[in-house]
């Protein structure tokens, strides 16, 4: 794996550049990155629409290559994984959680959210049993056997949650989880990952632009341009339930 210091971080970057097309057409999406993000904690990447927040989380989460510089996760300087290590790696390690819910419709929410665990060869019944166990973790304890269409937006995003976390990812990577959610609902859903998604040594990323959950972050980092503005600590948050 990496040196000392990247095992003591859940994320380095170092330098990441991403460009888009090419040519007069040519885009900087992002321009020399730097960036550490601790396990343990809830880093908030905040700043305007277009500024760089969903390309930089991407390339975190091995969707995407950068340009130029180096990105390290748990220790694994990404460049020296393709193909099905990639693939192997982002299975093991890292749980997604998107504005869309993406659940599949013929399947119960405790089905849903053992997708995971099914894809990995667990055994159907010792997968769903599990995922039952997280959805009571996130109050959904009576909606174990239901359909997403019976569910609502926020009860949905629950789900998903549950789906992200239950391989018990090192990092967790959430792109904007409560855009699609009324006020109260992205609220429930901060509690939510602030209780159960963040642990010792698990590493929480969200991407959003609403302000109004700030406060459920360790650290704000604020993108403008394809660059880091500033990063924030939040020593005193009282996000927490």
């Amino acid at each position: 794996m990496g040196s000392a210091a990247a095992a003591e971080r859940a994320v380095i970057c170092q330098g990441v550049t991403k460009d888009f097309g090419e040519g007069e057409a040519r885009v900087r999406a992002l321009r020399g990155v730097d960036l550490e993000v601790n396990p343990g904690q809830m880093t908030l990447l905040v700043g305007p629409s277009g500024c760089g927040k969903t390309t930089l989380i991407s390339i975190i989460a091995g969707l995407l290559d950068a340009t130029a510089g180096e990105v390290t996760v748990l220790g694994q300087n990404l460049r020296q994984l393709r193909g099905r290590e990639l693939v192997r790696f982002r299975g093991q390690y890292i749980g997604f959680v998107f504005q869309q819910y993406n659940l599949l419709p013929a399947l119960t929410a405790a089905e849903n959210a053992a997708v995971p665990l099914i894809i990995a060869g667990h055994k159907r019944r010792t997968a769903v049993a599990k995922a039952s166990a997280i959805l009571e973790a996130v109050g959904l304890a009576d909606k174990i056997n239901v359909l997403p269409a019976q569910l609502s937006g926020g009860q949905q995003q629950r789900v998903a949650i549950a789906r992200a976390l239950v391989h018990e990812p090192k990092l967790l990577v959430c792109d904007e989880p409560t855009a699609a959610l009324d006020a109260q609902a992205g609220q429930v859903v901060m509690q939510l990952l602030r209780r159960v998604a963040v642990q010792p040594g698990r590493a929480v990323i969200v991407v959003t632009h609403d302000n109004r959950v700030f406060r459920f972050g360790d650290r704000i980092v604020y993108m403008n341009d394809g660059t880091i503005d500033k990063v924030e600590e939040q020593k005193n948050r009282d996000g927490s339930v």
